[in-house]
């Protein structure tokens, strides 16, 4: 038996029916663009994340790059971001002509630390974007602080936390660089409803995901909405007056359809993750050679991630597939040291770690069965 990383087959099992009638209803209206059911996706996705906007578009690569031209941010800008991402995060800055600016994480969250934003702050600097890396909630609370103190836009990168709400406390936070009110405004908010503008991305694998590409754009302002909902359609608000350009980036009505019926369970879903990831915690205690994520209010768990000390990161991984046990290590290399950014200096902490991490199998329906393997081996790895 070979354990996948993510198998999608138990949650299609659950909702094929209705997966099923919301595929066929699409078929027999043939509005397969732009459909009714784009808009009656973006409705309840709004509804469910408070905002007061949603733009379906067709990636979430799409929804970073589009957000960012919609709040004017372009050449000869600077945006603060965090050093371990997947590409698409520095790459949409950088294809809006702005400079990504590369800071350092947090050892125990993955997320941008925000005590080190302030000192990346130029007076070319624009907006912040932090990830909620992993479906944990960045330092919202204090990197609002700092927005607002120097006047910043924040656009955060949701790609792997639909459904996390920010708790209204950091880790490692004692309080003392946020403002009161800032925290009590934004706690309990869902993550993407916090900055200027949130962004997501539906591909098939994230907590809320899609038979295919797709992403969204929510956001409270109506001129940023008006402008991103131009800019999926070649830059036109009237079909053929185009003002600006633009993309052809929108969410297709098939997966517009997916994605309203998988919406209604995704609570549901994040919880039995957060179950899964507490199993981990348990079974995977014992063993010192790991360091296990934390379990925090609002982390919804896109990826249950370890570090594994010592070195042996890349001797587990391998020990583990010829046990047939899939892992993944997000990311091997962090964003500052890829190649296309090859000036930019190391940062110790994201460098450390990403010869350290490696994220286990995870799934909201992985069962205790499938994860006591998964610990037998881990186990019997470090007791040879």
């Amino acid at each position: 038996m070979t354990i996948p990383i993510y198998d999608a087959s138990p949650q299609y099992q659950l909702l094929k029916d209705e997966i099923g009638q919301a595929i066929q209803q699409v078929l027999s209206h043939g509005q397969f663009i732009l459909g009714p059911e784009v808009q009656k996706f973006e409705q309840e996705a709004a509804k469910y994340l408070g905002t007061k906007h949603a733009i379906g578009v067709n990636s979430g690569t799409d929804a970073l790059v589009i957000a960012l031209r919609a709040l004017g941010i372009g050449a000869g800008d600077e945006v603060i971001t965090t050093s371990l991402s997947f590409f698409a995060t520095a790459e949409s800055i950088s294809n809006v002509g702005a400079k990504p600016v590369f800071v350092d994480i947090d050892e125990t969250t993955f997320n941008i630390d925000a005590d080190k934003i302030e000192a990346a702050i130029t007076p070319q600097t624009e907006a912040i974007l932090p990830v909620h890396l992993f479906g944990q909630p960045a330092q919202m609370a204090r990197i609002m602080h700092i927005a607002e103190k120097h006047d910043l836009k924040v656009i955060e990168d949701c790609a792997q936390s639909f459904g996390a709400c920010y708790g209204g406390n950091c880790i490692d936070c004692d309080g003392e660089d946020c403002k009161d009110s800032i925290r009590s405004n934004i706690s309990g908010k869902q993550t993407g409803a916090i900055g200027d503008c949130g962004t997501y991305s539906f591909f098939p694998t994230k907590n809320l995901g899609g038979i295919g590409d797709g992403g969204m754009i929510v956001t409270d302002d109506d001129e940023v909405a008006r402008k991103a909902k131009m800019l999926r359609v070649h830059g036109a608000e009237k079909k053929y007056q185009n003002e600006m350009l633009g993309y052809n980036s929108r969410l297709d009505t098939i997966q517009a359809a997916v994605l309203c019926i998988k919406l209604t369970h995704i609570d549901d879903f994040n919880t039995q993750r957060r179950k899964v990831a507490q199993r981990y915690n348990s079974m995977l205690g014992p063993i010192s050679d790991l360091i296990l994520p934390k379990i925090v209010e609002g982390h919804v768990f896109h990826q249950y991630t370890v570090r594994v000390k010592d070195g042996n990161r890349d001797d587990l991984q391998h020990f583990l597939k010829s046990e047939g046990i899939s892992t993944k290590i997000y990311f091997p290399i962090p964003q500052n040291e890829l190649p296309v950014y090859k000036n930019h200096p190391k940062l110790p902490v994201s460098h450390q770690l990403s010869k350290q991490v490696l994220s286990l199998p995870m799934w909201p329906h992985l069962s205790k069965g499938i994860q006591e393997k998964i610990i037998e081996k881990i186990s019997l790895f470090f007791q040879s």
